[in-house]
């Protein structure tokens, strides 16, 4: 028996994916690489946009005819996008051959709609019900990395934003079960840790023994062996300087950091309920860069948000030009029902076009500057694996979070490495592995 996962939006849903594929294969399922030899298919959904929302129902499409072939089939749609109001009963009605939909609380009941499904019986359940993490068995896909969450939801309410709707309060783990499970991975060889959270830097604040996220950053910190830690996603208006004091004593954990601006408004700022100014953010990257002189600081940036004005989004490419940033996901304003924003008056959509397309040319520019500047200099990277993009070509980034190709050996996949960057086009980097690391 097979099963096949399209897992769609950010680092929490590639985590969550590795969740749903533990509870499969301890069921007995075995992976496999195209859906039409599945078994078993799941859409692990995002709704983040409404594009990925509309690609979700069409792929969810194509899934009725393969149900003629194979009526067995047993077809699962969980995630973000199926905990929205009103999605489970549209998926219920419009989408009859969906055998199971759950939700993003209830993941840990997977195996037991599976089991009804099998019995030829739907099972729908968005409830939230707050797993454990430790309720799992996990198949992990991106060695040498290993995602590890700290919390989840969120209790900020950007007024654009569905994840609160969709994900819930902030729930954060106890510090000693991030423990065991970070030397756990240690352990077992793998050398980078990625700490997830809607907001990391909020861990800890529904934790009645007061242990915040600067806390557990110098718990990992003090951890033995040789691996890099990082995290995402930082809040601006929770990055403490305690926070920041954490990753510059400790080598291990990497001078990089995410920190999505979104604007470089202050008026927009405000619309969109971020709760920092213009000039805070700026004051921020002042600060961090004041304490972690080579930090690679990475951002998100939408334009087109309600009411931005021409000069509202200049002055987000000013804070573009100013914050230097070594790259940055920009990407167009989505209407999101259930969202203030979405009520909002909008912005056209030729306007919101020109502005993405002059915002990407602005960053590509600060971008080329720092890769410019990189040729020549040695740095020590982590192999990740194959760049498929490139032929017989591997990959890896620096502390700072830049990716680079180069050449060498499979089995060197795993290893820190020294790299010299040889050439740049824009944000990308290619480099040559010093001998000595052979």
């Amino acid at each position: 028996m097979n099963y096949f996962i399209h897992t769609y939006g950010c680092q929490m849903n590639i985590h969550d994916s590795e969740k749903i594929a533990g509870i499969l294969e301890k069921a007995g399922y075995v992976a496999c690489d195209e859906v039409e030899n599945a078994d078993i298919v799941v859409f692990n959904t995002c709704c983040i946009r409404e594009t990925a929302e509309q690609k979700i129902y069409g792929h969810l499409g194509a899934i009725k005819k393969l149900k003629r072939t194979n009526p067995d089939l047993i077809a699962v749609v969980c995630g973000c996008m199926s905990q929205q109001e009103g999605v489970a009963e549209k998926i219920k009605e419009s989408y009859p051959f969906v055998d199971v939909v759950l939700g993003t609380g209830n993941l840990n009941l997977l195996q037991q709609a599976i089991e009804t499904a099998r019995n030829k019986k739907k099972y729908v359940n968005v409830d939230f019900l707050h797993y454990r993490e430790e309720d799992f068995p996990q198949s992990r896909t991106s060695y040498p990395n290993a995602w590890v969450n700290i919390n989840y939801g969120c209790n900020n309410f950007c007024t654009y934003c569905i994840v609160p709707y969709v994900r819930g309060r902030e729930r954060s783990r106890p510090l000693a079960d991030i423990m065991s499970e970070v030397e756990q991975l240690l352990a077992k060889g793998y050398k980078e840790i990625t700490l997830l959270g809607q907001n990391v830097n909020s861990y800890g604040h529904d934790l009645a023994d007061g242990t915040d996220f600067a806390q557990l950053l110098h718990s990992i910190g003090k951890l033995s062996g040789k691996f890099r830690l990082r995290f995402m996603t930082s809040h601006p208006k929770d990055l403490s300087q305690d926070v920041i004091d954490a990753i510059a004593a400790y080598p291990n954990i990497c001078d990089n950091i995410h920190l999505p601006v979104q604007s470089g408004s202050t008026e927009i700022l405000r619309r969109m309920n971020r709760r920092y100014t213009r000039d805070d953010y700026l004051s921020l990257l002042e600060r961090i860069r004041k304490s972690l002189p080579d930090v690679g600081i990475t951002t998100d940036i939408m334009v087109g948000f309600p009411g931005e004005t021409e000069q509202d989004f200049e002055d987000t490419l000013d804070l573009v030009r100013r914050a230097k940033f070594s790259s940055a996901f920009c990407f167009v304003y989505s209407r999101r029902k259930g969202t203030p924003a979405y009520s909002m008056e909008q912005v056209p959509y030729a306007v919101k076009k020109d502005r993405i397309t002059r915002l990407l040319a602005c960053q590509n520019e600060v971008t080329k500057q720092i890769s410019a500047q990189m040729v020549g200099q040695k740095y020590e990277i982590l192999v990740e694996g194959a760049n498929n993009r490139y032929q017989n070509t591997m990959c890896g980034r620096t502390e700072s979070g830049r990716l680079v190709n180069f050449k060498c050996d499979e089995d060197l996949i795993g290893r820190f490495v020294t790299v010299e960057i040889e050439r740049a086009s824009s944000a990308t980097l290619w480099g040559r592995v010093s001998t000595e690391e052979r």
